[in-house]
Order: structure tokens, then C-alpha cells, then sequence
């Protein structure tokens, strides 16, 4: 966990009684509607189907206990008792009054939480790893280098009204947990062949209208170099991107348009006026900020100890839970564990104020207090001892979200769709509780294996649909509830979109359509470990495409 300092906790207190203020001119009438917008959106505060939604940071996806104990308070109090978990480590809730929201944002402020640059164009939360810290495959802490750019970005002057919204993410695994190839920075730490590590720089990735996959621009960059071309880019873009057309403002437009090697010059030849100037980050400062973050006093603990033994020889359902939501730690004798808040027949990351609750309970007696949010829309318990998992499991159980489906079919990625937003076309949570029915068969999913399905309900692509394994996006025809169904897509360190399966579905068959594509791929697989994603790549949409539509 980062100690966040008095300045950090003066700059919030400050941004709620300035928002109050707003607020009050707002209800009163001496602000429009109009007027107000651009205000509340530097707030996380945005105007949905029903209700104003408020959208609350949560960077590089860490939670105190006490963090979520006052998500819980929140939901309970002010809300309907849930709060969503979106795709970029960040909490939403659907239902919060105009006029509760000052006295929300000074309940958030006292655990130091806040919505501040969760809308608007500029740079957005920091996201990355969920595992990082503890994962036994990085190679260095990447939150460290999040937080220093999360200090950078907050309020600066020349970003806050950049031509679009800007997010960063940054890995430090071979694997890809963070998504960072579609993202308008994406950042990955690394060691080159001198053993020093740094950033290979991937700029243009996103999704939405005009999905891109990022190109390199930069294979590796020294730490000391971070802000300072980080800043170039963000330069670049500010110049050079377009403010004429909102679907063409994104930087991976630019990128595009530019074409990747003249953008990196145009880059390099901005970095070099500043590489060397106030930017250049001392390593002190890095050692600093390592500082401030707060890591556990783990005990020394048997690793694999016979108590875990015996409750995977003893108990099914335990072991099945094992082998999904437990994952190796750097700490010899404790495990990640990640939550699934994806129950059968339930909406994709929600999580209920009593659930919150527990959870942080069970993080201060398991998990030394601390909390974490991935993209996929579970959450991880980072730190618990081995012989601590039985109990752990039980306690979750009956909390609802021990659900052995991590990676698995019925893992569903979704944005919220129609249910809530005033820009879908239309509903995705009903299509991702009708699929978790369809697949609630633990044995089957384990047969299927790992295969990722994200659903849009608009082509601004909240889900993620672009890159999922499956992808399902939502669109409008003629009043009617449609899906486009897109294959073979992933987002990690060989993220590529997905390929069009053919003309789109109505809602009343886009189950039945995901069934058929999956029982193709599991007849046509070469082996049993052979991803959905493997397989399509090896047969292309063809045999997928003549199953789904022969009977339509």
C-alpha cells in the first residue's frame, strides 16, 4: 500500500469543497446543466439513463480495508447497496442523488479515495497488474513507476484538456496483466541484454470505434527517462491530435495517421529538448517513492503445509477452488487468491456493500489490509499464508465469490450496457447472466479451459469485447437489440483483435450462437490444452462461421 502524504490528502480535501460549492450552484439553477458537465466530469461524475454515476479511482488497482469498508458505507448509504468494478481498476456507483455527492466525495476523501480524472480528457487512473508486487514473474514492482506518473499527471496544467481521453497502463511480467497493448501508453518493464531495466514504450493501442493494437516506439528506456518521455508523447499528441472530430481525437489516430515511425520522431525530437532538464528522475527519488509503499512483514511460514494438504485431499470443492483462484507468491508459504464477482446469474463486477464489507475483514485477518483490482472485474487477496487458504475459501464461500470460474467460460467480462448508460445500444449484463447459465457447469467449463468472453453494448467498447476471446458487441437495428460476434481476440503480450464472425445476431439468439460457437471449438481443438484462442488462429472464423449460421 502507498502512504499518501499531507499534500495528497490537502489536494483532495481542497477538490471536495470546491465540487460542494459546484454542487450548490448547480441544484440553486446559477449553473445549467450544460454548464455544469465539464465540472463534474473532472470529478468522476457523469449523467446515465437514470441517475447521475459517479466513478472513483482506484490506482494502480490497490485497496486498503479501510478503502473498502467506505465503498461499502457508500453503497449502503447513498446508493443501492453495490458498486460496480469496471475494466480499468476503478468503482462506479449507478445510483448516487446530485445532491448526496459532496458529502460522498468527503466520505471518500477521509480513506483517501476520489473520483478526480476518472472522466474527462486527460490522463485517466494509472492502471496495472493486479498481482503486482507479489507476482513471482516480474521484475520489478511496477506501482512504484505508476505512482510516480499518477503524482505527474494529477491536475497538470498542460494535460488536463488533452484532445481526448488518455489512458496509461504498464506491466512488468512477461505475461500481460495489465492489457497495456491497448492502451494510448502502454508500458513494459524489462531488463535489456546489459541486465538494466526499463520501459519498452508502446504508444496508439485502444479500442472503441477504431480498435488498434499499439505500436513500439520506444524498446527500451531507462528508468531515469520515464516522465520525461512520457511528457514528449503527451506534447506530441497535444499538438498534433485532432480536436475537430471526437471519434478521430484519439492518439491512436494520430498514430495511425502519422504512421508510427514519424510520430516516434516527432517524440524523440521533443525529448530531447527536456530529457535532461527537471524531469530526469533521480534515483533517490524512485528509492523514495519505493519508500513510501508499505510491504508486508510476512511471517516465515511452511510452504505447502499439511493442513493445505489435507484440505485438498479431504474436500472437492475446496480443491476445485484451489486449482482455480490460487496462484503462486514470491514469499515462500503464501498464495495470491483472486474473488470472482462473477456468480452464476449474476452482473459481472458487482460487489455488494455487505460483501465489501467481508472482504475487508477478511483482508486484515488474511491479507495484511490490503486489497486488489483487476481488469478482468475480480478482486485479489495478495497475501495469504498457504495453511490460511481452507479458511480463507470457506469464508468466501459464503460470501458468494469462491466461484471456481477464474479464466474460465463463465468469467465474463461486461460493461454495464443499457441497464445504465445513456450511450448503449443495448443491454449486456441480462446476455452475461443468461451465458454463466449456460456454462454453470464447472465440470464442462474445466473441459472447455481458459476462454475469455467481454461484452459491449456500444461500440465504445467498455467491455473490452474487441479483445476477448469471444467478443460480443451490441448494436442498434431498427430499434431491435442486435450482437456482433467477434473471435480469436486477446489482450495480452499477443493482443489482437478479434475477427468478425459474420452478420450480427438478435438478442434472443446470441446465447444460443456462443453455445455453437463453442462446441465447434471444442470438436475441431487438436488437443484438450489447445486454447479457443490457438484454434481459431490455426482454422481462421470459417468452420465457426458455418456452424452458427447453417441452421439461421
Amino acid at each position: 500500500m502507498y502512504i499518501y502524504d499531507d499534500l495528497d490528502r490537502r489536494l483532495v480535501a481542497e477538490r471536495v469543497d470546491e465540487f460542494r460549492d459546484q454542487v450548490a450552484r448547480r441544484l440553486s439553477g446559477e449553473l445549467t446543466e450544460e454548464e455544469f458537465k465539464p465540472l463534474r466530469l473532472m470529478n468522476g461524475v457523469y449523467l446515465q439513463l437514470h441517475a447521475y454515476m459517479l466513478r472513483i479511482a482506484i490506482p494502480y488497482g490497490t485497496l486498503s480495508s479501510a478503502q473498502l469498508r467506505t465503498l461499502a458505507q457508500i453503497a449502503r448509504r447513498y446508493d443501492r447497496n453495490y458498486g460496480h468494478f469496471t475494466t480499468r481498476q476503478n468503482l462506479q456507483f449507478n445510483w448516487i442523488k446530485l445532491s448526496d455527492l459532496p458529502d460522498v466525495m468527503a466520505d471518500l476523501a477521509s480513506t483517501g479515495l476520489h473520483g478526480m480524472q476518472t472522466s474527462g480528457n486527460c490522463v485517466r487512473n494509472i492502471t496495472t497488474d493486479q498481482w503486482a508486487g507479489v507476482a513471482t514473474d516480474e521484475v520489478e514492482d511496477p506501482r512504484i513507476f505508476a505512482e510516480i506518473l499518477r503524482q505527474h499527471s494529477t491536475m497538470h496544467p498542460e494535460f488536463t484538456y488533452l484532445p481526448r481521453k488518455f489512458k496509461i497502463a504498464i506491466t512488468a511480467a512477461p505475461h500481460d496483466r495489465a492489457a497495456v497493448r491497448v492502451h494510448d501508453i502502454g508500458l513494459r518493464l524489462h531488463r535489456n541484454g546489459a541486465g538494466e531495466t526499463g520501459f519498452e514504450v508502446i504508444v496508439g493501442g485502444g479500442l472503441g470505434r477504431a480498435p488498434f493494437v499499439g505500436k513500439t516506439i520506444k524498446p527500451f528506456l531507462a528508468k531515469r527517462d520515464l516522465l520525461s518521455y512520457v511528457e514528449a508523447i503527451l506534447r506530441v499528441y497535444n499538438q498534433y491530435g485532432r480536436r475537430d472530430n471526437i471519434y478521430k481525437a484519439r492518439i491512436k489516430i494520430l498514430v495511425h495517421d502519422m504512421g508510427a515511425e514519424k510520430f516516434a520522431a516527432e517524440v524523440d525530437a521533443e525529448w530531447l529538448n527536456i530529457k535532461d532538464g527537471a524531469l530526469a528522475i533521480d534515483p533517490a527519488f524512485i528509492d523514495d517513492i519505493a519508500g513510501r509503499f508499505r510491504y508486508p512483514r510476512y511471517e516465515m511460514v511452511i510452504d505447502n503445509p499439511a493442513a493445505l494438504k489435507r484440505a485438498q485431499v479431504t474436500n472437492p470443492r475446496f480443491e476445485n477452488w484451489f486449482k482455480n483462484a490460487v496462484s503462486p507468491h514470491k514469499a515462500p508459504g503464501y498464495s495470491i487468491v483472486t474473488l470472482s464477482l462473477k456468480p452464476e446469474g449474476g452482473p459481472p463486477g458487482d460487489a455488494t456493500s455487505e460483501q465489501m464489507d467481508r472482504i475487508a475483514d477478511l483482508a486484515d485477518r488474511y491479507s495484511f489490509g490490503e486489497i486488489r483490482v483487476g481488469h478482468e472485474q475480480n478482486l485479489v487477496l495478495p497475501h495469504v499464508a498457504q495453511g490460511d487458504l481452507p479458511a480463507i475459501w470457506a469464508a468466501l464461500d459464503e460470501i458468494g465469490v469462491a466461484t471456481p470460474n477464474v479464466s474460465l467460460v463463465s468469467d465474463i467480462i461486461a460493461c454495464p450496457g443499457l441497464d445504465y448508460c445513456s450511450l448503449a445500444n443495448t443491454r449486456s449484463i441480462p446476455v452475461a447472466q443468461e451465458l454463466t447459465r449456460r456454462f454453470k457447469s464447472l465440470d464442462a467449463q474445466r473441459a472447455i479451459g481458459r476462454l475469455h468472453i467481454n461484452i459491449s453494448g456500444c461500440i465504445n467498447a467498455c467491455g473490452h469485447h474487441h479483445v476477448g476471446h469471444i467478443g460480443i458487441l451490441g448494436v442498434e437495428k431498427n430499434g431491435q437489440e442486435f450482437f456482433q460476434i467477434t473471435l480469436g481476440g486477446r489482450a495480452d503480450e499477443k493482443a489482437e483483435l478479434g475477427t468478425l464472425l459474420g452478420p450480427a445476431v438478435p438478442y434472443a439468439e446470441v446465447a444460443d450462437v456462443i453455445e455453437d460457437v463453442v462446441a465447434t471449438y471444442v470438436e475441431l481443438r487438436e488437443r484438450p490444452d489447445e486454447l479457443f484462442v490457438e484454434t481459431v488462429k490455426r482454422l481462421g472464423v470459417e468452420p465457426f462461421k458455418e456452424r452458427v449460421y447453417a441452421a439461421r
